[in-house]
């Protein structure tokens, strides 16, 4: 190659660079900031019979105008879409904790009988967004 077409060559390279580099500039975040958005919404489904049988409480769920990941403080409160975790506690008890998945909730351990397990959708800054709870009868499990 002569150094007339390499310089040709790198010329080419440098152009496709440039255009490259100017579409990714123009390509909006994955994570834009907070406009006017509808409410989130939280759909747990009832516990899966099957592992319930045995004494364990699965309870897949899905959201909508929210995603539930481990994102924590007050600047991710202004992203969007929406951004956040789950809240869970069961029977009112005096410990809850923060589901940072979209993963089902898993509850073993619980007495046999009727329970309820409070889902609360929370905001990186723990504010709840929207709550729903899920009622659970664990039947007697035979082992």
């Amino acid at each position: 190659m002569n150094s007339r077409s390499l310089l040709r060559q790198l010329s080419l390279t440098a152009a496709s660079l440039a255009l490259c580099a100017s579409a990714l500039a123009q390509t909006p975040p994955a994570i834009l900031p907070l406009q006017s958005e509808p409410a989130p919404k939280l759909i747990p489904y009832p516990p899966l019979p099957e592992p319930l049988a045995r004494g364990v409480v699965i309870v897949q769920f899905r959201t909508e105008n929210f995603r539930v990941m481990p994102v924590f403080g007050k600047t991710a409160v202004e992203l969007s879409p929406r951004i956040g975790h789950l809240h869970v506690t069961v029977d009112s008890g005096p410990a809850t904790w923060a589901h940072t998945s979209e993963d089902p909730v898993i509850v073993v351990g619980l007495a046999p009988g009727p329970h309820k397990l409070r889902l609360e959708l929370a905001d990186p800054s723990h504010k709840i967004l929207a709550t729903e709870v899920v009622p659970v009868t664990v039947p007697e499990v035979k082992r």
